[in-house]
């Protein structure tokens, strides 16, 4: 994104000593036995939620293993059919509407000789008046926001593992990508992080920011972005919420604003059935039952199906 030109204005009890003696000592009793219960109870806890932390080996066949998961949900994702909203809001410093919006929905789908199509379904005129949209945008919501990592994109990053923790109902591996060059052809990469579904072996929730290749006096800004998946057909983990709140500081001074992208009514194109998750307005936490969430509650939590 960049910015626009724009002109702007300027009671108490009294015991006996032997009572006080006898019952502090009694409070003491209870007290180092309440903690060492607690103390205790806290080491069983611990260790029952502690997580493993794999060798160095382990880690390399783990990022194998998942790159490789990866390039078979990347084929699948292509036999489904699926609707994308993508809607931008300008905001002021204190995080409310103060400007223009954009919104386009587009769906992903087939035509009659089974080529995969993307047409527009509908695009309200832009109001923006402090940014611009780019074709890095535009290729930013459609590729690089529902980040996956295939064993032939994967080359391309260095990848790092971080640890081994809880999100949610689920226990992921961790770890931070970051592109190894930026290409001078125009092609945009995600760098940040991603957590990996330490069962399925999946990406399950990325944070962080695209990037690419500029121009020395381009004046872009791209906001930081988290992007959730649900496992949808009971095998793959495919996305459905990205949701991004960023200051971007442009020459001309910061301009905040709120993006959100909803992937949904994915349906395998072999089908007629249709798995809907939610409808444009509609609150996914409302939608499924099943990361820590964005502040107005939107995400879906993560959960095996």
């Amino acid at each position: 994104m960049t910015t626009k030109t724009i002109n702007r204005g300027g009671s108490r009890t009294h015991l006996p000593m032997e009572s006080v003696t006898i019952t502090y000592s009694n409070m003491v009793q209870r007290s180092c036995a309440l903690f060492l219960c607690l103390f205790g109870t806290g080491l069983l806890a611990n260790a029952a939620t502690a997580l493993s932390t794999p060798s160095p080996q382990d880690i390399q066949n783990i990022i194998q293993k998942f790159t490789q998961k990866e390039t078979e949900f990347a084929k699948a994702r292509e036999n489904y059919t699926y609707r994308q909203t993508n809607e931008i809001l300008e905001l002021d410093s204190d995080g409310q509407p103060s400007g223009g919006s954009y919104k386009m929905v587009e769906q992903v789908s087939f035509d009659d000789r089974n080529r995969r199509t993307e047409h527009v379904t509908n695009a309200p005129v832009p109001t923006l008046q402090k940014i611009i949209m780019t074709p890095e945008d535009e290729q930013d919501m459609t590729n690089v926001m529902p980040f996956v990592m295939t064993t032939d994109t994967a080359d391309a990053y260095d990848i790092t593992y971080v640890g081994h923790e809880p999100v949610d109902e689920i226990t992921c591996y961790v770890f931070t990508v970051k592109p190894k060059a930026l290409t001078k052809n125009g092609k945009r990469y995600f760098e940040g992080q991603v957590w990996v579904d330490d069962r399925d072996l999946q990406i399950v929730k990325t944070y962080g920011r695209s990037t690419g290749y500029l121009r020395r006096h381009d004046d872009q800004r791209f906001p930081k972005f988290t992007t959730y998946r649900e496992q949808i057909d009971g095998k793959y983990w495919f996305p459905t919420y990205t949701y991004a709140d960023d200051t971007l500081n442009f020459s001309a001074g910061p301009q905040r604003i709120k993006e959100v992208i909803k992937y949904d009514q994915y349906k395998r194109f072999e089908t007629n059935s249709t798995i809907q998750y939610g409808q444009i307005g509609v609150s996914p936490d409302q939608q499924s039952p099943t990361t820590s969430k964005p502040d107005d509650n939107l995400a879906p939590p993560l959960a095996h199906h």
